[in-house]
């Protein structure tokens, strides 16, 4: 027994050395990989908590700290030194990239009232997003006699440091003001949905099945998922042990896994490791929740779930939107949408084939409790698209022309693109120009020599809108149910 007593004692010394060791590399490479850190990684803002969203706290009230928190903002910007007066920086007021300069700044929470509200809607946005990626979707809820509301969530929207200690929690909070809110905004008896993208699906998702494990909240009537955050890479978590070491100055670039310009508006561009983090915790108690629901045979009281999802997705895992979550649902009307690689680009041999077998084993015709729809080409031959449609419970594939064709040169739709139209000022692929004073990131399509751009081609040539946009539009307004405006 002693023998194994220090064999085992040696084992765990050499396990916790080594873990020791990467956490050490993983600082250093961060010191010596990323560039210098500027004012924006590193200054405090006095942004909210989940200690400080308690069920008494209002709209009204966070709106007011809102207002506060912007005008730290301003005086931050106002104070920085002008050697970060250039063009394209995002705190520059001066810049091609200053939120100010489209009118308005979308970072901040905002509120889209129809005439008659048949139903209210919480928009949540994505990780490092802000508000203005709920613009459209609003758009199309008040057209439908949604009153929306478009909330911040804490951390966002001012400063990319804000993430650097905001916790998911904080965020579920945020949420439960905002449920509570737009329940007092719509008639007795209407409907509230949750719609949340990326990160915010996630959130939408969590506080649905809180609802039903520990009755917190008001349960909504459907859910709307973009691009939803079901299941992420588990390396999130290695970056939050690295981030421990960011405390000290010298290792402070550890607090983070990418440094890029600030040229986005709406949107961070720098990458915190604890945003990182705080992703894989939330989808992993996501998940949990949904085990304990299955498990306690209260699966049957999830609401109906449409849900947007590129077969391809570089920030989201697809099979877990299909597996974790669909495959386990009830028969509640819930559907799936899945937007295919463009056939016809000439690109898809080289897509990898996990990818394009999910195509595969999820429209193999066998029955399925949800609705599945595959917007895909045509023909090989055609960049038209018609949506492939397998009715629960059944095999049969129903093709429905679209009238919608993949654009030129784009080979797939991104992460990014679900939730914005093409003609988007900002990030669409067409239409009117952006507004004075901002940057068209959208129809940025660089091609040159390679080192020369401060900012990786990647990052400018991925795909920020999406041109079947008017197909989601269609089924949100086909797919929810609301009563009849009075």
């Amino acid at each position: 027994m002693s023998w194994l007593k220090r064999w085992i004692f040696r084992l765990t010394l050499v396990a916790l050395l080594a873990f020791a060791t990467l956490i050490v590399g993983g600082a250093y490479d961060a010191r010596w990989r990323l560039p210098d850190l500027s004012p924006w990684h590193k200054v405090k803002l006095d942004d909210l908590t989940a200690s400080d969203l308690n069920d008494r706290f209002t709209l009204a009230d966070y709106l007011a700290h809102e207002e506060r928190l912007f005008a730290q903002v301003r005086a931050f910007e106002s104070s920085l030194d002008p050697r970060y007066r250039t063009p394209v920086n995002r705190y520059h007021a001066g810049s091609l990239s200053h939120p100010l300069s489209a009118g308005r700044d979308w970072n901040r929470s905002f509120e889209s009232e129809p005439p008659r509200i048949r139903g209210g809607a919480l928009l949540v946005h994505g990780l490092t997003d802000g508000p203005y990626s709920m613009r459209a979707i609003a758009d199309v809820l008040r057209e439908n006699g949604v009153y929306s509301l478009a909330l911040r969530m804490p951390g966002h929207g001012t400063v990319p440091s804000g993430l650097v200690g905001a916790q998911w929690e904080d965020w579920l909070a945020a949420v439960r003001v905002g449920v509570r809110h737009v329940r007092s905004k719509v008639p007795e008896g209407a409907p509230v949905i949750l719609v949340g993208y990326s990160n915010g699906g996630a959130l939408a998702l969590k506080y649905t099945l809180d609802s039903i494990e520990r009755s917190v909240g008001s349960r909504p009537a459907q859910l709307i998922l973009l691009s939803p955050m079901i299941g992420v890479t588990p390396a999130a978590r290695l970056a939050r042990w690295i981030s421990l070491l960011g405390v000290f100055p010298y290792f402070e670039k550890a607090n983070w896994i990418d440094v890029v310009p600030e040229f986005n508006p709406f949107k961070y561009n720098s990458f915190s490791a604890n945003a990182g983090f705080q992703t894989a915790a939330l989808t992993s108690a996501v998940q949990a929740s949904l085990t304990r629901v299955a498990e306690t045979g209260t699966l049957s009281e999830v609401p109906p779930i449409l849900t947007f999802q590129s077969i391809v997705d570089a920030t989201v895992s697809t099979p877990a939107v299909v597996h974790t979550l669909y495959d386990r649902l009830p028969a509640n009307g819930s559907e799936l949408v899945l937007f295919d690689v463009n056939h016809l680009s000439g690109i898809d041999v080289f897509v990898r084939p996990d990818d394009l077998s999910l195509v595969t084993h999820l429209f193999d015709q066998e029955p399925r409790r949800y609705r599945r729809i595959l917007v895909s080409n045509k023909a090989t031959g055609s960049r038209d698209v018609e949506a492939r449609t397998i009715e629960p419970g059944t095999r049969d594939v129903v093709r429905t022309p679209l009238a919608l064709a993949w654009p030129r040169e784009v080979f797939s739709l991104t992460h990014v693109a679900i939730p914005f139209r093409v003609d988007d000022p900002l990030y669409g692929i067409d239409g009117a120009t952006a507004p004075a004073g901002l940057i068209p990131i959208g129809r940025l399509s660089p091609r040159g020599e390679r080192a020369v751009l401060t900012v990786g081609t990647d990052t400018l040539m991925r795909l920020s809108s999406n041109p079947f946009f008017p197909f989601v539009e269609q089924r949100v307004t086909g797919w929810m149910t609301l009563p009849q405006a009075r």
